[in-house]
């Protein structure tokens, strides 16, 4: 029986291959927030399995907030205009803020983000992002913890979409030449 994806997706980072290594960013961000009070900072939509996921591996008491972003706008480019579509709940001031990525393409999205963010005087802001993909890049954006570096394809799957589809596989996948 074919999947309702096999015919517009090629995997690229299987089920097993993305938890091994959020388990080892779980780990590694444990390590450095020790005794420090930590904020996940979920970009919606696409980091929600991400989040979701790299929170139970990071073994600190921790909370998690939302922050909705859109640069895309239905498309498979970013159109560069960023908007906020869904801001915190709480403060963010004077806390350790780690914010969560799905992807970072050109990184106006983030710049974007960051500089928001700097306006709420957190403690500290760091990056974790589980895709990189440097080669899209049109502003310098440093990233402190990368799940994986990737070409430039576009990418669907674990919470990664196009037209808001395709978030739901389990792994991540390229889109097939033709399928968009």
């Amino acid at each position: 029986m074919i999947t309702f994806h096999e015919k517009t997706v090629d995997v690229l980072y299987e089920e097993k291959t993305l938890q091994a290594r959020i388990a080892e960013l779980g780990a590694q961000i444990t390590r450095d927030y020790q005794g420090k009070d930590l904020t996940l900072l979920c970009v919606l939509k696409g980091s929600i399995f991400f989040v979701t996921d790299l929170a139970r591996a990071i073994d600190l008491p921790l909370t998690i907030e939302f922050l909705g972003a859109s640069s895309y706008h239905g498309g498979t480019e970013s159109s560069g205009e960023v908007r906020i579509t869904t801001d915190v709940s709480t403060p963010l001031k004077d806390r350790h803020v780690l914010v969560v990525e799905d992807i970072i393409d050109t990184g106006l999205t983030m710049k974007f983000l960051l500089g928001n963010l700097a306006a709420r005087h957190p403690a500290s802001v760091k990056l974790c992002s589980l895709l990189a993909k440097p080669s899209r890049a049109k502003v310098q954006i440093d990233i402190d913890y990368t799940g994986f570096v990737i070409d430039d394809h576009f990418v669907v799957g674990y919470g990664l979409d196009y037209e808001e589809r395709l978030r739901n596989l389990p792994f991540i996948g390229v889109m097939k030449p033709g399928a968009i």
